[in-house]
């Protein structure tokens, strides 16, 4: 998949939003990090046939951009922002792994296994954005870091429980499901609905991290890397005004709310 394809996607999201509050140089690094990260998601959710394979070959391009020539337009994209930043492979390798095990996981048992799941599938990019910002090896920053983009992975959960569910899998963990006792994810109930309050709140304690980020990186920066958790306590809000709906629609904050959150 081209370049220019794999932006497309991602159109419509709220990282494009917060990079328009990050200097204009890095703005064209921050879209091929971003560029790379939508890549990993549509070989591990949609493309047809082997998606392990193609999972693999990925991985290759990954070593490629820092021992070789990559071949592919998003990975060729990518390689000079590795060199110029000092980007380690780490979180590269991560966001691969998170989608080697949605292909072998349905279901998540307790919340910790959820979260060591989204150390791979979250953690990484606020890891690779700090890499941008040169302030990746500032402890408290990556630890911010790493819970608001858990706290964003779990909002996205709850915004997709009927999509995830058609994809074969569930990321609300059993025992809390069991707790609020639900027993079905394809319809309302009210069980479900307190089921997804419990799991917003918990997901609005993770993304309070954001104001240290805010704080710790300060002026447009700050204001840009908040905006990520401003998004996610937006869309808490999209899904407490729907009531916790995500059947008839996928409760999302809009374009201007988030315009509005960058203002703020």
């Amino acid at each position: 998949m081209d370049t220019a394809a794999v932006q497309a996607r991602a159109a419509g999201e709220n990282f494009p939003v917060a990079s328009l509050l990050f200097p204009r140089a890095l703005r064209p690094h921050l879209r091929a990090v971003y560029g790379y990260c939508r890549l990993v998601d549509i070989l591990g959710d949609e493309i047809e046939g082997d998606r392990r394979e193609a999972l693999d070959e990925l991985e290759r391009e990954v070593g490629a951009c820092y021992g070789g020539e990559p071949t592919w337009p998003v990975m060729v994209e990518l390689q000079p922002t590795i060199a110029e930043f000092g980007l380690q492979p780490e979180p590269f390798l991560r966001l691969i792994e998170a989608n080697r095990m949605d292909q072998a996981i349905t279901a998540y048992g307790r919340w910790e296994d959820l979260r060591w799941y989204c150390v791979h599938s979250a953690d990484p990019v606020g890891r690779l954005v700090l890499g941008l910002l040169r302030r990746d090896r500032e402890p408290d920053l990556v630890e911010a870091s790493d819970s608001v983009c858990t706290g964003l992975q779990l909002v996205n959960f709850l915004q997709d429980v009927p999509r995830d569910l058609a994809l074969g899998r569930i990321y609300l963990p059993a025992e809390d499901r069991e707790r609020f006792g639900v027993e079905r994810l394809d319809r309302p109930s009210p069980e479900l609905r307190s089921l997804l309050a419990f799991e917003g709140e918990r997901a609005r304690e993770l993304l309070s991290a954001g104001a240290v980020l805010r704080e710790r990186l300060g002026g447009r920066i700050g204001r840009g890397v908040g905006l990520f958790a401003r998004g996610g306590l937006a869309a808490i809000a999209a899904l407490e005004r729907a009531n916790w709906d995500v059947f008839t629609g996928r409760p999302r904050p809009s374009r201007a709310r988030l315009a509005w959150e960058a203002l703020r």
